[in-house]
């Protein structure tokens, strides 16, 4: 049985490849932490945390991103930008909520630039 996690991820990059990004790593790890999926639109760079939910009873999933988590991604989007000599290109910072309630469709909503790197 997939994770929901992994499940999810799997509905954020389709819903990006459907609004045109190009997938370029998903799961993208290192000393610093991880990355769900790091994508093209257009020659952005764009760095996307993909929180799962099966339930909004406690919180939207958006919201889960909080400032550690921010550090974080920012820390690990710095090492991919310097590994792959790409500091040059433009990046921005996108959530992906995924909410899969256990009845019902799964709705999936793209936050554009939802926080400012902690650079």
């Amino acid at each position: 049985m997939l994770r929901i996690g992994a499940w999810g991820e799997r509905l954020a990059a389709k819903t990006l490849r459907r609004a045109g990004y190009r997938v370029v790593d998903r799961n993208f790890t290192c000393p610093a932490g991880e990355i769900d999926i790091i994508a093209a639109d257009g020659d952005m760079l764009v760095f996307v945390e993909v929180k799962t939910r099966v339930s909004d009873e406690h919180a939207d999933p958006e919201n889960n991103v909080n400032a550690h988590k921010r550090r974080q991604i920012t820390k690990t989007a710095r090492y991919y930008l310097t590994q792959n000599n790409a500091s040059h290109l433009p990046c921005r910072f996108d959530v992906v909520a995924v909410l899969a309630p256990k009845r019902g469709k799964a709705t999936c909503e793209h936050f554009v630039d939802a926080f400012t790197p902690t650079w």
